[in-house]
């Protein structure tokens, strides 16, 4: 483990964006920016931006999840959440997401998601 503070600063003003991938499912207009990764190489803490349109399959969250919009707005479970709303769902809440308008949310995922 490092011991430079340096190490584990993050930008993100201008982040680093990939296309999400994950076999089997349609990602198309989504991206991530990793912020941390744990000691298994999965990444607990990330942005993931939807372009106008984009969705992420309904899926469960075994040890739940926080989330915070950071820009634009999206729908969870039927609510509309847009910038500064804050969510946090509990262990083995199930639910879709999808941005008419595109936006970028900041998660904590404790655990992998389950798609359903």
């Amino acid at each position: 483990m490092s011991t430079k503070i340096e190490d584990y600063i993050v930008n993100t003003i201008s982040p680093k964006w990939t296309p999400l991938s994950e076999p089997g499912i349609d990602t198309a207009g989504l991206y991530v920016s990793t912020l941390r990764v744990d000691e298994n190489g999965r990444p607990p803490s990330f942005l993931l931006k939807f372009e106008p349109g984009a969705s992420y399959p309904y899926h469960n969250h075994p040890a739940g999840e926080e989330l915070l919009v950071l820009e634009g707005s999206c729908i969870i479970a039927g609510a509309t959440l847009e910038k500064g709303d804050y969510l946090y769902t509990p262990p083995n809440f199930k639910h879709s997401v999808r941005s008419e308008t595109g936006c970028v949310l900041y998660f904590v995922v404790p655990e992998e998601v389950e798609i359903l």
